[in-house]
């Protein structure tokens, strides 16, 4: 049997790729966190699967549920909201799966950050204004932040940052990154990406904090914030430029 870990995108059912629809679909065991993850995918998964929801269960359990499957020769879903790449909490279960010598396979999905550009309707990479995105968090009751990757340490950059997991804590976050981007920095925040309940707010560093306790937002967003934002005038790229030689590799 084999373990699946696939992202399940980030919120609506329809974003799942391809892929990981038919990997559902062939699993007997799905295990999902019921709060995140839509219950219209569990449709796909066969009608006699096993069907676990891990809100409630900590590592230990799950990663049990995924080794009674094992012994049993299920195939198992794992599934994750958006991409198992990011902020997904997989790399401690698939270092459990390594030491109990259970194989595993991962299924890219659709990120929040990408789900949040497209409700935007922006490219986050602008020619000559921004061609660095960084992806984060910040240091809450959670895990700590490393060494180094505080705000103010990556808000030096004057990259377009995006932040997970910190709506609740927006006047912090602004005012770690005031004094790098400046109060008329574009911001914006995009909660319940890609849901019937999609909720944006788009403003400046000055304003958004406001928007974001009057909007009620605390969790299922992120928060993004970059000169990228608001770009009208830039270059074109040079990918469709008249003047690039398409006849070299």
């Amino acid at each position: 049997m084999t373990v699946y870990f696939i992202g399940a995108g980030p919120g609506a059912a329809d974003l799942i790729t391809v892929r990981g629809a038919r990997t559902l679909a062939a699993c007997g065991v799905c295990l999902y966190a019921g709060s995140l993850v839509p219950r219209e995918l569990l449709a796909e998964c066969p009608p006699d699967a096993r069907l676990v929801d891990t809100a409630q269960l900590n590592l230990d359990e799950i990663v049990a549920e995924i080794v009674r499957a094992h012994e049993a020769g299920l195939d198992v879903a794992r599934l994750h909201s958006g991409d198992p790449s990011v902020f997904s909490a997989v790399a401690e279960q698939m270092r459990r799966l390594d030491a109990a010598g259970v194989p595993y396979e991962v299924v890219p999905g659709v990120p929040a950050f990408a789900a949040a550009a497209a409700a935007l309707k922006r490219e986050l990479t602008v020619p000559t204004v921004g061609q660095t995105v960084i992806l984060t968090r910040i240091a809450q009751q959670a895990t700590p932040m490393p060494e180094g990757e505080d705000l103010a340490t990556l808000g030096r950059s004057g990259a377009l940052l995006v932040l997970h997991l910190a709506a609740r804590y927006v006047d912090r976050v602004v005012a770690e990154l005031l004094p790098h981007y400046g109060a008329d920095c574009p911001a914006a925040v995009v909660a319940m990406a890609s849901r019937p309940d999609e909720l944006v707010l788009r403003g400046t560093l000055d304003d958004i904090a406001g928007q974001v306790k009057t909007a009620g937002v605390v969790r299922t967003a992120v928060i993004i914030v970059g000169r990228t934002l608001a770009a009208e005038e830039f270059r074109d790229s040079h990918l469709y430029s008249p003047e690039r030689d398409r006849h070299v590799c």
